[in-house]
């Protein structure tokens, strides 16, 4: 059974190029950077969890909820394939029960904070908004984009950023956790505009802040679709 299946819809992501050396301290043991065209990426996602299940089991008020993450790219050789994943530096959701689950099974790096999104759909666009309120301030992500999702090229800059179907977790020098993520190949709209209201040194790292006022990359905004959380292995 799977350890946990949900949907992941309305993913917006933020993609910004950083210098390879500020993710050495958090890099799982055994992996390596996942480098697309020379460049090294740390993505702000921003998506709501819908028809949650933990091993089969619908918890009430825990069923659909935000998630607001940072996370870089990685790339793990288990000796007889490439396996393409991703490292979480913080994942903040609206409960506290989340949390404690996450951070205990998957020694993963969660944060509560109060948090609200809003979808809404008019005559041109979606308009997708996260926010999450940190030290009494609401700092928030918006998306617009265009009504219809279309299917992304392969070999496209949106498929490196979507495809990855591994988690890994530092957990000690020699020690490190790996999950697999399953989903079918994802679409995203075309973005229009979009909004970053982000203190990335205070709510994540200082080694971070520089983001403030960096400019992302690209940033899309993808459909999603029903995902499974499989039960982590051990790497030594």
């Amino acid at each position: 059974m799977s350890f946990l299946k949900a949907e992941w819809r309305k993913l917006a992501l933020a993609n910004y190029i950083v210098d390879p050396k500020l993710l050495n301290d958090y890099l799982p043991y055994k992996t390596e950077l996942d480098i697309w065209e020379g460049n090294c990426y740390v993505s702000l996602v921003g998506f709501m969890f819908i028809n949650t299940k933990l091993l089969g089991i619908k918890v009430p008020f825990h069923v659909n909820f935000e998630e607001v993450n940072l996370r870089f790219y990685v790339k793990y050789n288990d000796g007889k394939e490439w396996k393409r994943g991703v490292v979480f530096i913080k994942e903040i959701v609206p409960r506290h029960a989340l949390t404690f689950v996450a951070n205990t099974v998957y020694q993963e790096h969660y944060q509560t904070l109060a948090m609200r999104h809003n979808w809404k759909k008019t005559a041109e666009s979606w308009e997708i908004k996260y926010e999450w309120k940190h030290k009494g301030q609401w700092q928030h992500f918006h998306v617009e984009s265009e009504l219809q999702s279309q299917a992304f090229p392969e070999g496209s800059e949106t498929e490196f950023i979507t495809e990855h179907y591994w988690g890994y977790t530092k957990i000690k020098d020699q020690k490190t956790y790996e999950y697999q993520v399953t989903h079918p190949r994802w679409e995203a709209y075309p973005v229009k505009n979009y909004d970053i209201q982000v203190d990335f040194g205070a709510l994540y790292d200082p080694r971070f802040s520089f983001l403030n006022k960096e400019e992302p990359k690209s940033v899309m905004l993808a459909e999603g679709s029903e995902i499974t959380v499989e039960s982590k292995k051990v790497i030594r």
